[in-house]
C-alpha cells in the first residue's frame, strides 16, 4: 500500500469533502478521486458513501481512519528517531572507565553529554587499559578512558585534563602540618604506587618524575590501585601520590598535600576510541568532549578551541 493513499484518506475523512481536502493537499480532485477509488479496491471495502454535501465515512471507514492515523504517527516517530539517530541523539555508547578518573572528570563528562542527549543510553563498563583496547577493537564499546596510551595504529587518543599530583600522608606523618610539599620529599620516605598491570602505568609517570628531580624513589609496594594505595597510607604505611581526582577519597588519617615546586607533576586523562568508527552518537559525544576540553581549558587560563583532529564524519 501506497504511504499517499493514507495521506489523502486521512485528509478526505476529517474534511468530509473531496474539494476541501484537494485543496488542503494541493491537488486537484479528480486524481483525488482515482486515488480513494484505488484504495477501496485495494481493500476490498467502501471505505467512503458520496452525499450531495460531500462523503461520509462507512463503518469500515472509521475503522481504517483510526489505524491510518496510528500507522502515520508511527511512520512520523520512525522518522523522527532516524534523523535522531542520525545526529547521535538516540542510541546506545558504552564506555570504559578505570579507577580515579571516575572520581572526578569523567562523571561531570558524562553528565555534561547526558544533559545535551538524554535520549542516548550510556552504559559504563570497569575495565583496565588492555581490557579498553581489546574491547574497542571488538566493538564492544565505543569509548575508553585512561592515562599514558602508547601510540597505536588504528587507536586515536584525545587528552581531555592534565591532572596535578597530590601527596597523600599519614595525618601522624611529619609532612602533614605542610600546606604543601617539595617534589624531592619523595626521595626520603618510601613510596606505596600503584598500579599493577600494563605498562607504561601511573608508577612509570611518578619514576620518571622523580629522575627529572634528580633522584630514584624508594618504592616500598606497588598495589592494584590508588583505593588500596590511599588506604594503606592511612593505616600508616609509607606514603603515596595520587592524581587530584582521587582525592576526594577521604579515609581518616589521610592528607593530601599539593608540590611546591613541580608544575610538571600532573597526569593525564585521555579518551580514545577506534579510528574507523564513524558513529554518530560516538561523534556527538567527542563534541561534548571538545566542549569539556575547553572549559577544563579555560579554568587553567589556556584555551585551545581547535576540533577534534580524528574525530569521526556524520556525512
Amino acid at each position: 500500500m501506497d504511504l499517499r493513499h493514507l495521506k489523502y484518506f486521512i485528509a478526505v475523512a476529517e474534511e468530509l469533502n473531496i474539494g476541501r481536502a484537494a485543496l488542503r493537499l494541493h491537488i486537484s480532485q479528480p486524481p483525488l478521486t482515482r486515488q480513494i477509488q484505488q484504495l477501496e479496491e485495494e481493500l476490498g471495502v467502501q471505505l467512503l458513501i458520496r452525499t450531495p454535501r460531500g462523503v461520509e465515512l462507512t463503518q469500515a471507514g472509521e475503522t481504517f481512519l483510526h489505524e491510518a492515523r496510528n500507522i502515520r504517527s508511527l511512520v512520523e516517530l520512525a522518522i523522527e528517531r532516524t534523523k535522531r539517530t542520525g545526529q547521535g541523539k538516540l542510541g546506545r555508547l558504552d564506555i570504559g572507565i578505570f579507577g580515579t578518573g571516575i572520581f572526578s572528570a569523567i562523571p561531570k563528562l558524562l553528565q555534561q553529554f547526558r544533559d545535551t542527549n538524554p535520549d542516548v543510553r550510556v552504559v559504563l563498563h570497569t575495565m583496565s587499559k588492555i581490557e579498553q583496547i581489546e574491547a574497542l577493537r571488538q566493538r564492544r564499546i565505543s569509548v575508553g578512558f585512561n592515562r599514558m596510551l602508547d601510540p597505536l595504529p588504528d587507536i586515536h587518543s584525545e587528552l581531555i585534563m592534565r591532572e596535578p599530583l597530590y601527596l597523600a600522608v599519614n595525618d601522624t606523618h611529619p609532612l602533614s602540618r605542610e600546606s604543601s610539599v617539595s617534589f624531592t620529599e619523595l626521595s626520603k620516605h618510601p613510596l606505596v604506587l600503584f598500579p599493577t598491570g600494563a605498562r607504561p602505568n601511573f608508577v612509570d609517570r611518578i619514576i620518571e618524575l622523580c629522575r627529572n628531580m634528580g633522584f630514584t624513589p624508594e618504592i616500598s609496594q606497588i598495589v592494584g590501585d590508588a583505593v588500596t594505595g590511599v588506604a594503606l597510607v592511612a593505616g600508616g604505611f609509607g606514603i603515596t601520590v595520587v592524581p587530584e581526582s582521587a582525592t576526594p577519597m577521604a579515609p581518616p588519617g589521610i592528607v593530601y598535600l599539593p608540590f611546591s615546586d613541580n608544575p610538571s607533576a600532573t597526569v593525564d586523562l585521555s579518551c580514545f576510541y577506534r579510528k574507523d568508527d564513524e558513529s554518530p552518537v560516538l561523534h556527538a559525544f567527542l563534541q561534548a568532549t571538545q566542549a569539556f576540553r575547553n572549559e577544563q581549558r579555560k579554568q587553567d587560563g589556556e584555551l585551545i578551541d581547535s576540533p577534534l583532529t580524528n574525530a569521526p564524519s556524520t556525512a
